[in-house]
């Protein structure tokens, strides 16, 4: 027997984002569901709602959500969607953004992490995306010591990050300054996105006796929502600006020589590349 692959000339393939099965959207879809519960429970719950209990029940969606995010990378490798050469770009790609999330920890929101989640997001499609940002942040938290549980909150809003960037339109035919403009843009808006969500994951937890902001679970939608507004403007916007900032100022200069990378990387990975099977000849 011998061994063939369908391939094309390199001018004219081009780098295919990986795609995932239906189980694997189903479980993706059914982890986005529990984190939105996750997050939004204060507006989405009735004032007359034991809302306290949640307090004691973190360490139980910790361990649920992270089931979940397992599934969806076991979903997603047993359908083929991450082969062998998708598994090992994502190992890559999830250890580069954990070493880069190091950098300037604690000084203004400079995280240089966001700008290569935008970028492989985008090349390699939203489930790669979702997948590469859950295992970066999973892994930068073993490597930093930030295991707790704000760790699968962190895990999700990063997922969505990433997977966000794969949504972007003309992922096959818009190239050059009008792609680095779309990607740029969209790495500002989702770094205030992923800091307001993840205040959400911390701000409920806060004694509505100790500040103005905290949240009141006696309080209606509309006051809580107010208070939430103001907890951000007061406690993150600086830091969310300075990360939006950052991921815009990389992905303007380096974004071009780091598309280029990830681009010729898929095309020679050829993630999906049908393989057939030839007698030989005697």
């Amino acid at each position: 027997m011998s061994l063939q692959t369908t391939t094309r000339p390199p001018a004219q393939r081009q780098a295919r984002a990986v795609r995932l099965g239906p189980r694997s959207v189903a479980a993706l879809a059914l982890v986005s569901a529990v984190g939105v519960a996750g997050f939004g429970w204060p507006f989405l719950a009735p004032p007359t709602s034991r809302l306290s209990a949640h307090a004691q029940d973190a360490p139980w969606l910790f361990a649920g959500v992270l089931v979940l995010l397992v599934a969806v990378v076991a979903a997603a490798i047993s359908e083929s969607g991450l082969g062998p050469k998708a598994v090992a770009m994502l190992g890559v790609l999830a250890a580069t953004g954990a070493a880069l999330r190091p950098i300037g920890a604690g000084t203004a929101g400079i995280e240089p992490m966001f700008f290569l989640m935008v970028l492989s997001g985008r090349v390699l499609g939203p489930g790669f995306g979702f997948v590469l940002g859950s295992v970066t942040m999973f892994a930068s938290a073993l490597l930093t010591g930030g295991v707790g549980p704000w760790l699968p909150f962190q895990m999700l809003a990063m997922g969505w990050f990433a997977m966000g960037a794969g949504l972007l339109p003309g992922p096959d035919r818009l190239r050059g300054r009008g792609e680095l403009a779309m990607l740029a843009g969209y790495g500002f808006l989702a770094a205030f996105a992923y800091g307001t969500v993840m205040n959400m994951a911390g701000w409920p937890f806060m004694s509505a006796l100790a500040s103005n902001v905290a949240f009141d679970p006696h309080a209606p939608v509309a006051a809580n929502l107010a208070r939430f507004v103001a907890y951000c403007l007061a406690t993150s916007l600086g830091w969310d600006l300075g990360r939006a900032v950052v991921t815009v100022v990389l992905t303007l200069t380096l974004g071009p020589a780091v598309l280029r990378a990830l681009r010729r990387a898929t095309r020679r990975a050829a993630f999906e590349t049908p393989v057939t099977f030839d007698a030989a000849e005697k």
